[in-house]
């Protein structure tokens, strides 16, 4: 019986050599923790320009747009330059593009501004994540789903950091505020410095390629064919996953401020405790996906889901909030699952998948923010809501990924 590729056995403890290039992990989570906090600065801000510069909901999403569209359409072709050619300290140049973006967002006196400094942020990310999750995926020790979701673990820690920082930090102080966090791309660059050193020269020799007991997943004996329809649908996964997660992300402090009348800065504090609920979902499903397999999780993080978002217009303050941390933990999961999968399908290509799924991911965040924009101010933010909350459904195209095999260690 031919070996199964799309699933990876449980995994034991580390080998010597993973528990020593593991750190680097460690330390690449945390430059993606500092990343992420200026990065979701922007969405953070929303209320604050909106209000400064007479905003509408459309226009919102037009910056949107153009931070996350720079990021999605670079990324891949990032990711494909470094397949062929690595360059570990090619994410310092993106920190340095999110320093200047930041800079120019605090100086910004028009929409044009806006604009220009988040498009130069979404630069940044399109070229600091695909190096960044090659370096984490050669420190992992064979370890390859719990890596990918601890590094995404320190992106989303950072995505829940930035409203709290903007509700306790900008808001009072203003926008030029923004320009103090330019000494989190100062650090950040210190760290991805030092993890491109150790890279560039021990990474061959220290980086193991599987735990000890473990059988490496590969996709020798797939036909290319065979591998196109299951990465097609991982693809249309992200599509549910990333339209639902930026109706959360861009409008839900502007919809609780218009439907239970509470202050930008206890929104904030919602909007944080919805963001900070995915670091949980996808730690838990990187560890997860490595034990169980990733195929289990990729359908529970999907439609396990959608009796909540379904409930979310319906409701009361309180079980709004409950129900956006268990929505943001469940949804979560699935990343690090498709992202370690896809990966699997396509050996080799680490760099390329790693562009061309983050890149997705923000590319179709940055279209439905624009259109989910453009909807509310048609309609209401509750019409919004109300259309998302089908948005889960489209996890039942996981039925259409290959169906595992039993895996046993050895």
């Amino acid at each position: 019986m031919q070996k199964s590729v799309y699933e990876t056995p449980a995994v034991g403890g580390m080998t010597q050599a993973a528990a020593t290039t593991f750190p680097f992990v460690i330390a690449l989570t945390f430059a993606h923790l500092l990343n992420d906090v200026m990065q979701s600065l922007i969405p953070a801000i929303y209320p604050i320009i909106k209000t400064n510069y007479g905003l509408s909901f459309g226009q919102i999403g037009l910056i949107t747009l153009a931070f996350q569209l720079t990021a999605s359409l670079l990324q891949p072709l990032v990711g494909f330059m470094m397949d062929r050619r690595s360059s570990p300290h090619s994410t310092i140049v993106g920190m340095a593009c999110t320093l200047v973006g930041l800079l120019v967002l605090s100086r910004a006196g028009s929409f044009g501004s806006l604009l220009l400094g988040s498009a130069i942020v979404g630069t940044g990310s399109s070229i600091f994540h695909p190096e960044a999750v090659r370096m984490a995926r050669a420190a992992s020790g064979g370890r390859h789903g719990f890596a990918q979701s601890l590094f995404q673990v320190g992106g989303q820690t950072g995505q829940a950091i930035g409203p709290l920082l903007a509700a306790f930090i900008v808001v009072p102080r203003g926008q030029t505020s923004l320009a103090w966090f330019s000494v989190l791309a100062l650090l950040a660059m210190f760290v991805l410095f030092r993890v491109g050193t150790w890279y560039q020269q021990h990474a061959l020799e220290t980086a193991v390629p599987n735990v000890a007991g473990v059988r490496s997943t590969t996709v020798a004996d797939v036909q290319p064919a065979a591998v196109m329809l299951p990465i097609a649908v991982l693809a249309v996964l992200m599509v549910s996953k990333s339209a639902y997660t930026a109706s959360l992300s861009n409008y839900l402090t502007f919809y609780f401020i218009q439907k239970f009348g509470i202050t930008v800065q206890t929104a904030q504090v919602l909007l944080f405790a919805f963001l900070a609920s995915q670091p949980v979902g996808s730690l838990i499903g990187g560890y997860l996906g490595d034990r169980i397999g990733r195929h289990k999780i990729i359908w529970f993080s999907i439609l396990g889901a959608l009796p909540f978002t379904l409930a979310l217009p319906y409701v009361g303050l309180t079980v709004s909030v409950v129900l956006i941390v268990l929505i943001g933990m469940i949804m979560a999961s699935a990343f690090p699952a498709i992202l370690v999968y896809a990966m699997e399908l396509l050996p080799g290509k680490v760099g390329t998948v790693a562009g061309a799924f983050y890149g997705l991911a923000f590319g179709l965040g940055a279209l439905s923010a624009a259109l989910l924009g453009r909807v509310a101010d048609l309609t209401s933010l509750s019409t919004v809501y109300v259309m998302c909350s089908y948005l889960p459904l489209i996890g039942l195209m996981t039925w259409f990924l290959p169906k595992p095999e039993p895996t046993r260690t050895r």
